[in-house]
């Protein structure tokens, strides 16, 4: 399957899948367990494109095989999460502004502004690992070593900030106060640069091919999701209102990129 044919079926599968997912909110009245399926349905799609696409086999194995050691691992992390707290109060936060502003009920508001909605942005992110499978040549060369190197070294450095963030919040005595040992020393937000690099270093394997190279649009709506949208604004909105010693925090510690941290 060529590559227009192929993401064409792969947006049919996320709409499929996020349906699912949708009926299952209506069920549990409650659409936080979304952000687990994000990742989860990115495999989906790495796998899909792996049946289906004819390209070479060693791109593909990398790139599904990436992405799932990605996927799974986070997809699981943040379903484990809302298993123990919780309705998410993001979304809690949503669908009061829906229903007070435009007086639409949960299974409306949730379809047309979480699970619709997500179903497109994963499928838009994830085109690396649907594009960079489509094509039969090159074979896998220095670009791709380099992309699959950068893509472990974020695996590995999300995976690493989240065990220190679920360690510091498993302590009650840390309770209101600011992660600021470990990766959390250098960047605010190491599970958001560890995805960055993650998707940019698939991108870099899919961009060996001349379909892959099309695939740039999905890290870099990621990044900018990250940093400018429901990433990093949201969430230190929220911090900067309920901990104090958050903005001093903020004031020496790079925002993203890793960096020695400046002086208090």
């Amino acid at each position: 399957m060529t590559a227009l044919p192929l993401i064409a079926v792969n947006l049919a599968i996320a709409a499929g899948l996020f349906l699912v997912l949708w009926l299952a909110a209506l069920r549990l009245k409650d659409a936080s367990f979304v952000d687990a399926f994000w990742a989860f349905g990115m495999v989906v799609l790495a796998l899909s494109s792996f049946a289906l696409a004819d390209g070479d086999l060693a791109r593909q194995a990398l790139l599904t095989g990436l992405c799932a050691l990605w996927g799974l691992r986070l997809g699981l992390h943040l379903f484990l999460r809302w298993r123990r707290d919780g309705v998410d109060r993001r979304y809690a936060a949503l669908f009061k502004r829906v229903k007070e502003g435009r007086n639409i009920d949960f299974p409306a508001a949730s379809l047309m502004f979480v699970f619709l909605p997500q179903a497109v942005l994963m499928w838009l992110v994830s085109l690396p690992v649907q594009l960079g499978q489509a094509a039969a040549a090159p074979p896998l060369g220095a670009l791709a070593a380099i992309g699959a190197l950068l893509a472990v070294t974020g695996i590995v450095f999300e995976t690493v900030g989240d065990a220190q963030l679920s360690r510091f919040r498993a302590d009650p005595a840390n309770k209101g106060k600011v992660l600021d040992t470990g990766l959390w020393r250098y960047t605010r937000h190491p599970n958001y640069f560890g995805d960055a690099c993650v998707w940019w270093g698939l991108y870099l394997i899919a961009a060996e091919t001349a379909p892959g190279v099309w695939a740039v649009f999905g890290p870099l709506f990621l990044t900018w999701t990250l940093l400018r949208w429901s990433g990093a604004p949201l969430l230190e909105r929220n911090l900067r209102e309920t901990r104090p010693a958050y903005a001093d925090y903020v004031r020496r510690t790079s925002g993203f990129i890793p960096w020695p941290p400046g002086k208090d």
